[in-house]
């Protein structure tokens, strides 16, 4: 093997010297290393022409197949930068591009037939509002940051506890006392470095909820008090954008789409008054399973992904439960409330 790299390294340099260009000085090797392999294959053992060159073949078969997946790797990359090429010129020119290293990313994207090149565009040049970076923000906010949605706002008051951390799995241990938003900040940052993250270290209050939801595409709801929902439904219903809703409680939790904008019903539709203290009781009061916010709330993502790239059907006008305890998801019709007070005029 040493002869063999001995030759083709000076094989490579004689071809540079001689302005010979690269493809050439590529093939020329490649024509020594089959007559290497033959001759190790075909001439006798005690040949010394066999032995100059180990006398096995099995080391250079092992680097011909490796050399063979670089290139097989290298031809799929170029297909997918191609790919996204194809896909911005047949649509309205976008900002932004992807370098090499956000394609090899979101290659497992690109290849999906309902999102592609230009449905990774779209989620590059999307932005998307988070409220809460608790146990439903958490996963959401890793798993948008990580199919890079190029602009994330997240809105939280809270600091970072102890007792978070059995489900909110952004944060760590030694978060403990840091403001939610800017311990997720970190966390999508040192996850995705290719994405903006907009923390808002306040509560979500009537004053400034409308300015900034028209500032984002979607808006995803993952708070634990009805007065909070009520706000953000009756806020993104006013400035049109769709809402991802999701709510948990012990091992069960739902979610849905609400976009009145296309004539679907919106979250007070379903829910017209917030239900006695004692029946509804926050995760404190009644507990929850920790992956549980990890499974709705990485569902929630899932809805964003696809209202932004156009794929598949998302759960407008539908309702998923999920009965972590036995393993159960079912889904409810929704249906638009006529006296709804936020949507019906």
């Amino acid at each position: 093997m040493l002869l063999f790299l001995t030759i083709s390294g000076g094989m490579y340099g004689l071809g540079a010297a001689m302005g010979a260009p690269k493809a050439q000085r590529w093939a020329l090797i490649f024509v020594l290393f089959v007559a290497v392999v033959g001759i190790l294959l075909v001439f006798p053992e005690d040949h010394a022409l066999r032995s100059a060159f180990g006398g096995n073949a099995e080391p250079y078969l092992l680097l011909g197949g490796f050399a063979a997946l670089v290139l097989i790797y290298r031809a799929i990359l170029l297909r997918l930068r191609a790919r996204v090429d194809t896909g911005s010129q047949t649509q309205e020119p976008q900002k932004g591009s992807f370098s090499a290293t956000e394609l090899d990313r979101y290659a497992r994207h690109i290849v999906l037939r309902e999102i592609g090149g230009p449905g990774q565009k779209k989620l590059k040049n999307a932005k998307v509002l988070v409220i809460g970076a608790g146990g439903l923000g958490a996963p959401a906010l890793q798993y948008l940051a990580a199919a890079g949605v190029g602009l994330i706002g997240v809105i939280d008051d809270d600091t970072v506890e102890n007792a978070n951390l059995q489900r909110q799995v952004i944060h760590r241990d030694e978060d403990i006392g840091l403001p939610k938003v800017f311990s997720a900040q970190n966390a999508m940052l040192a996850q995705n470095p290719h994405i903006e993250v907009r923390p808002y270290h306040r509560r979500l209050t009537e004053q400034i909820a409308s300015e900034l939801f028209e500032e984002y595409d979607v808006i995803l709801d993952g708070t634990d008090n009805f007065e909070t929902r009520y706000l953000v439904n009756e806020t993104a219903t006013r400035v049109g954008r769709p809402l991802i809703s999701g709510a948990l409680s012990q091992w069960e939790g739902q979610l849905s789409v609400f976009d009145p904008k296309s004539g679907t019903p919106c979250y007070q539709c379903i829910f017209p008054g917030a239900p006695a203290p004692e029946l509804a009781p926050s995760c404190a009061e009644a507990g929850v399973i920790g992956p549980l916010p990890g499974v709705i709330g990485a569902m929630m993502a899932q809805e964003a992904i696809k209202l932004i790239t156009g794929a598949g059907s998302v759960l407008r006008s539908e309702m998923l439960i999920y009965d972590g305890l036995y393993g159960e998801t079912r889904k409810m019709t929704l249906k638009p409330r006529a006296d709804c007070p936020i949507c019906s005029h």
